[in-house]
């Protein structure tokens, strides 16, 4: 018997039970829909963030306190103290990092602030001048403040995009006070609509000079960042080498090893970030897979079930000349036909989804979501339904092709 037969028949068998077999593939459709959408929103999600971070330039180096995490144990070492004023003097000297353009120290952390009747809580930033050639960053409106202020411990502030439409509405911002922690501070400059930029949303930020975040907001005497960046590109290496070592020279660091501070580059975030998203999207296309498995029982037990309800058919194909292995075939290629089935229907619904979750984020989350197509997770989705089919479906099948032919006949 051709194999263009045993499809015609095999497809009869599953028309002859048309609502049992469409129950049967639901948890097959299920699992690779649910892989296509993790897979497709994992890799919108990793742009997303990769797109986010490479914001800052090629040539942006960050130096953070504590010792770099390795592990979840280590997460509590980022919130060290170890970066100091003299840190910020010594690496300043050209002699200490001669490729060294600009280095901008930064503190920050979570407060409210208050207009007449309106408060909002919102990001304070404290960073300096530097911040516009950094961050690619300029007011809308007014100016950012200058170094002078920072000397002097001003309390002026250039806020985000949306503190300014929560506290002043279509008001104008410009000149007015806000409070925070007891303190006015003067708007001098507004930011146009930024959204996020590495790790920050500007749009919910208000940046003031550093000095005056360190003394009267946060009370501290120590900074959470430094951002340095390098003259080119070609110097990022060199210039993370003669930090580290500047850093250690003024902590009397000796081993490498014990170093109370970590050095990023963009690539390191871009590296460390898509490890992360990856075995993130693995974890969950694993938990996501298990339906897959689930589905593939629930076929073999519905395929267990038809082989009992046809015994007569079988029993009447063997005596008109029907071998084993056209039963075996026959049978194998009904379970294939289901989870095949199951697998195309899965990825176009997870496709649907994907697109459909992905302009929600676009449109009305205001993220700058782009939908991707997870070829791999289609193809993966494909295979492995048709290899569930085969696998899932053997048993039944044998069972079916080894039945007598006299006592299947006999059967009621």
């Amino acid at each position: 018997m051709t194999l263009k037969n045993n499809f015609k028949i095999a497809i009869n068998g599953l028309k002859a039970h048309k609502m049992r077999s469409i129950l049967t593939i639901l948890g097959i459709v299920i699992g690779i829909a649910a892989i296509i959408l993790i897979m497709s929103l994992g890799a919108g999600a990793q742009e997303l963030i990769l797109s986010q971070i490479q914001g800052l330039g090629s040539k942006t180096i960050a130096v953070a306190p504590g010792r770099e995490p390795k592990g979840p144990t280590d997460v509590a070492q980022i919130m060290s103290d170890s970066l100091k004023e003299k840190d910020l003097l010594e690496l300043n000297k050209k002699t200490n990092v001669p490729t060294l353009k600009n280095i901008m120290p930064i503190v920050f952390g979570g407060e409210t602030a208050a207009f007449e009747n309106e408060t909002y809580r919102m990001t304070i930033f404290g960073a300096s001048e530097l911040i516009m050639d950094i961050f690619d960053l300029f007011p809308e409106k007014g100016f950012f403040f200058a170094e002078e202020d920072i000397k002097n411990n001003s309390s002026v502030a250039v806020i985000g995009a949306k503190i300014k439409e929560e506290l002043f509405g279509s008001s104008e911002a410009l000149g007015e006070k806000i409070k925070i922690k007891n303190r006015n501070f003067t708007i001098i400059g507004v930011l146009p609509k930024k959204g996020q930029v590495s790790f920050f949303n500007f749009d919910e930020i208000a940046i003031i000079p550093y000095t005056t975040a360190q003394k009267y907001i946060f009370g501290i005497k120590y900074f959470h960042r430094f951002m340095i960046e390098a003259e080119t590109e070609s110097d990022i290496e060199r210039t993370v080498s003669d930090i580290k070592e500047t850093l250690r020279n003024s902590h009397n660091i000796t081993d490498p090893e014990k170093d109370d501070f970590f050095v990023e580059t963009q690539a390191d975030l871009v590296s460390r970030i898509s490890t992360i998203t990856n075995i993130l999207t693995l974890f969950l296309v694993a938990v996501a897979a298990i339906s897959l498995v689930v589905g593939g029982i629930g076929i073999m037990n519905i395929m267990l079930v038809s082989v009992t309800e046809r015994t007569n058919e079988i029993g009447l194909r063997k005596a008109l000349g029907a071998t084993k292995k056209n039963i075996l075939t026959q049978f194998i290629f009904e379970a294939i036909i289901l989870t095949v089935s199951g697998g195309i229907i899965g990825i176009l619904l997870g496709v649907s989804f994907s697109l459909i979750a992905s302009f929600i984020l676009s449109r009305f989350v205001g993220l700058n979501w782009q939908f991707t197509f997870p070829i791999e997770g289609a193809i993966i989705g494909f295979v492995v339904s048709a290899l569930v089919g085969l696998v899932f479906g053997l048993y039944p099948a044998r069972k079916a092709s080894i039945k007598n032919p006299i006592e299947a006949l006999r059967y009621e």
